[in-house]
C-alpha cells in the first residue's frame, strides 16, 4: 500500500508462512542447558526405562522432553502446545539431543503404558536433583523459636481435580457405557455436582523456599495415610541430604491427619508436627477436664473476624485414644474454646458442647519453644500453602489431565514440579536475594510467673497419682476366633503392622475406621479394608464367605484393655531439643520466620525472558559419505532375527547424529550471573 500524506507508513502483505517463536522458547533454551550441564538428561536417558510397543523410534527421554516443554510453556492443552511447537519441532528436540518430536497420540500411548518401576525411577531422579542442588545453608530459611532453635516447616496436604461427566444411556439397545476416567478418578467430595469424579494429589512443600518435595496421587479422596507415609520419607531424605537433624522438621498438617494412628506414624518417623485434632473424645480425658476447670492461659482474637478464643495449654499426654502397638504417641494438647454462634449450622470446625465450641490442636513442640497462641498461629498460617497451590495453578496447572491412567498422570505431575523447582533455582542464580525476616512474637526479657490456673497448675496435677491423671491402654488384642465357625478367616490371621494398620493374608492393608469405648473402659478399634482390594482378592470367598463379592470389605476389630499405672511408670514427654528448659518456662528469644521471596524470584526470572528474542541459526553439519540410495541395505543378523534391542540401541534411534544440521541459539536478555552459572558464551555483536 503506497504511503499517503495523512498516513506516513507502508503496509505490505506476504504469502509465506513465517511463524513467530513462542514466547516461552527462551526459558526452554536455558532449562535445556541447565539439565544438560548438570547431567540430568543423561541420568533420565539411562535410568528411566520402559519397554513398550508402538513406540517407533522414541524412548522415554523423548516424552520427558515434551512434558518439560509443556509444563514450562503454560499452554492450556496438549493440543495447543503441539500446534505451537510444530514449526520449531527440530530446534526444540535438538536442544535435548533428540531428532524428531513425537506425535501427541504417541505421547498419550506412552503415558498409558507407564508402569510402577518407571514412575518410581523418575521420582528418585527428581528427589536426587532436589536434595543435592538448589537452596542450601542459610537460603533454606526456617522458624526460630523462643529457645533459639531453627525449625523447618513442611506443608503436607492434598489438592483435588474434578472431571465432570455427563449422563450416559444404559438402555439394552445400546452398548454398555464406558468412561475414560474410571481408572484415574473415583467419586469424591468436592461440594459440587454429583456427576463429578475427582483425583487427589497430595503434595509436600518446603514452606520457606516453596520447593516441592514430592507428589503422591490417588483416585477419589486418595489413600491419605499411605500418602502421608510417603511424604514423611521424602522429608526425611531431604533433611539427611541437607545435613539437618530430623528434630528440626515440623510438619504442618491438615485436620484430615489429626487422628492418633496417623500422627503416631509421623512421630515414629522422627518428625514433629502441628495440626488440628479431630479425635474429640480427647475432651473427656481427665487431664483435659482438669485443665478446663481452671482459667485460660491466653485469650486471642482474630484480627479480621474478631472471634475470641480462650487457649488452654494442657501439656503432654501419652497414649491417648489409639496408640500404635509398639510406638506410642506423646504430644502436647492445646484446647481452644470460643462462644458458639447463634445457629449450630454456622459452626465451621470444632465440637459444639453446650454454649461453647471446642477445638483441639496437637503438636510436638514444647511450651518452652512456642507458646499456645504461637502454635495456633503457626497452624493457621497454612493459608500460605493454599496461596502457593493457587500460584501453581496459574503458572503451570499440574492438575490438568494428561493421561487417563494413574501412573501416566502422576508421571506428568512429577515433571511439572521439577520445572517449578528449576525456575526457583535459576532465579536464585540470576539475582542475589536476601531472606525475608518476619517477627511473629517479641522477645521475653524476664520470664514472668505463670498466671493462676495456668500451666503451673497442670504441673501440680501431674504430681498426683496416676488415677487422677487418666488412663492408659494395654497392647491390642485381636477379636476371638469366631470367624472359623462361619467359614471365614479368623482375626488372628491378620498381622499387626508397626504403623498401626493390619495386613491381611493376601498382603492388603486394613486401616483404622472407627474407635469407640466399651462399657468396661476398654478401647475398640475397627479396621476396614478397601473395597477395590476385596473385589480383586483371590481369597475373598475364604475371608468374607462363600457367596461374597467383595462389595462389602472385610472388617476386623482389636481391643485394648484399660490399664492403671502410677506416675512413676510413665516416661516423661519426648522433647524436640536437648537444650529445651526442663521446667517448661518459655525461652527469651523472639519468634522469627525466615523465608525466600519465592514468587518474586520465579516471576523476575521467567517474565522478562518471555519478552526477549531468541535467534535460531542453522549451522551446516558434518555430512558423512553419501550412501547410494539404489544399493540394497545391509542387514545384520540381529535385525533379520528381529531380536529385542538393548536399552542403548533404543536410545540411539532418535538421538542427534553428527550428519544432521546443527543449531545455534542466541537468547537475549540473559543477565551475566545467570550466564556464568550456565557457562554460556557471550554472543558476538
Amino acid at each position: 500500500m503506497p504511503s499517503s500524506p495523512s498516513t506516513p507508513v507502508e503496509i505490505h502483505a506476504c504469502t509465506r508462512d513465517v511463524p513467530s517463536i513462542p514466547p516461552w522458547f527462551a526459558e526452554l533454551v536455558l532449562l535445556a542447558r541447565h539439565f544438560a550441564q548438570r547431567g540430568v538428561l543423561a541420568a533420565l536417558s539411562q535410568q528411566v526405562t520402559l519397554a513398550r510397543g508402538r513406540a517407533g523410534r522414541y524412548d522415554v527421554i523423548d516424552f520427558v522432553v515434551v512434558l518439560l516443554g509443556y509444563a514450562l510453556s503454560g499452554e492450556p492443552t496438549l493440543e495447543a502446545f503441539f500446534a505451537r511447537v510444530a514449526p520449531f519441532a527440530h530446534p526444540f528436540m535438538a536442544l535435548f539431543g533428540r531428532v524428531r518430536l513425537p506425535h501427541r497420540a504417541t505421547l498419550s500411548r506412552f503415558l498409558a503404558d507407564v508402569d510402577g518401576p518407571c514412575l518410581e525411577t523418575l521420582r528418585q531422579q527428581f528427589a536426587h536433583d532436589l536434595r543435592h542442588y538448589g537452596p542450601s545453608g542459610m537460603h533454606l530459611g526456617g522458624l526460630t523459636d523462643r529457645c533459639g532453635h531453627c525449625l523447618l516447616i513442611f506443608d503436607v496436604d492434598g489438592t483435588r481435580q474434578a472431571a465432570r461427566q455427563r449422563a450416559l444411556l444404559s438402555a439394552p439397545e445400546y452398548p454398555p457405557p464406558g468412561r475414560r476416567m474410571d481408572h484415574v478418578c473415583a467419586p469424591g467430595y468436592l461440594g459440587r455436582k454429583r456427576g463429578e469424579v475427582v483425583r487427589t494429589r497430595t503434595t509436600v512443600l518446603q514452606a520457606h523456599t516453596q520447593q516441592w518435595l514430592g507428589t503422591f496421587a490417588g483416585a477419589g479422596n486418595g489413600d491419605y495415610a499411605a500418602e502421608l507415609e510417603a511424604a514423611c520419607c521424602a522429608v526425611v531424605g531431604y533433611l539427611q541430604a541437607k545435613g539437618l537433624r530430623l528434630t528440626q522438621a515440623l510438619l504442618r498438617l491438615d485436620a484430615l491427619y489429626g487422628t492418633a494412628s496417623i500422627l503416631a506414624c509421623v512421630q515414629h518417623a522422627g518428625l514433629g508436627f502441628v495440626t488440628r485434632g479431630r479425635d474429640y473424645q480427647l475432651l473427656e480425658h481427665p487431664l483435659v477436664q482438669a485443665r478446663l476447670r481452671h482459667p485460660a492461659d491466653l485469650c486471642v482474637q482474630h484480627p479480621e473476624t474478631g472471634v475470641q478464643r480462650d487457649l488452654f495449654d494442657v501439656g503432654y499426654i501419652a497414649d491417648w485414644l489409639e496408640p500404635t502397638p509398639e510406638h506410642s504417641l506423646t504430644c502436647r494438647v492445646i484446647v481452644a474454646r470460643q462462644i458458639a454462634p447463634a445457629r449450630a449450622e454456622e459452626v465451621a470446625s470444632g465440637k459444639l458442647v453446650g454454649a461453647s465450641v471446642y477445638e483441639l490442636f496437637v503438636t510436638t513442640v514444647p511450651a518452652a519453644c512456642l507458646r499456645a497462641d504461637e502454635v495456633v498461629a503457626l497452624y493457621y498460617q497454612r493459608g500460605a500453602f493454599e496461596r502457593v497451590l493457587s500460584e501453581e495453578d496459574v503458572e503451570q496447572d499440574p492438575d490438568r489431565w494428561c493421561s487417563h491412567l494413574p501412573a501416566g498422570q502422576e508421571f506428568w505431575q512429577i515433571v511439572s514440579q521439577w520445572v517449578w523447582n528449576t525456575r526457583l533455582e535459576l532465579g536464585l542464580a540470576q539475582q542475589e536475594v536476601d531472606l525475608r525476616r518476619t517477627q511473629w512474637s517479641d522477645a521475653i526479657l524476664a520470664p514472668s510467673a505463670s498466671p493462676a490456673g495456668g500451666v503451673s497448675d497442670v504441673r501440680g496435677l501431674a504430681e498426683q497419682p496416676e488415677t487422677a491423671l487418666g488412663m492408659t491402654y494395654g497392647p491390642p488384642e485381636v477379636a476371638r476366633d469366631w470367624g472359623r465357625a462361619s467359614g471365614r478367616l479368623a482375626g488372628h490371621a491378620f498381622e499387626m503392622v508397626d504403623n498401626g494398620t493390619l495386613r491381611c493374608p493376601a498382603g492388603k492393608i486394613l486401616r483404622p475406621q472407627e474407635r469407640r469405648k466399651e462399657a468396661d473402659g476398654s478401647l475398640r478399634v475397627v479396621y476396614r479394608a478397601r473395597t477395590e482390594d476385596c473385589r480383586t482378592c483371590p481369597l475373598v470367598r475364604d475371608c468374607l464367605g462363600p457367596h461374597a463379592s467383595g462389595d462389602q470389605p472385610r472388617r476386623v476389630s482389636t481391643v485394648r484393655r484399660r490399664v492403671v499405672q502410677t506416675a512413676s511408670g510413665r516416661g516423661g514427654p519426648a522433647r524436640m531439643h536437648e537444650s529445651t528448659p526442663a521446667d517448661g518456662s518459655p525461652g527469651e528469644h523472639a519468634v522469627v520466620w525466615c523465608d525466600l521471596p519465592a514468587a518474586r524470584i520465579r516471576r523476575t526470572y521467567s517474565a522478562p525472558l518471555r519478552q526477549q528474542q531468541v535467534m535460531i541459526v542453522v549451522l551446516p553439519g558434518v555430512r558423512g559419505a553419501r550412501r547410494d540410495v539404489a544399493a540394497p541395505p545391509l542387514w545384520t543378523r540381529a535385525e533379520r532375527a528381529h531380536r529385542r534391542l538393548s536399552w542403548a540401541a533404543r536410545l540411539l534411534r532418535n538421538a542427534c547424529d553428527a550428519g544432521l544440521a546443527r543449531y545455534a541459539y542466541t537468547v537475549c536478555g540473559v543477565r551475566p550471573p545467570l550466564a556464568a552459572f550456565l557457562s554460556l558464551s557471550p554472543a558476538s555483536s
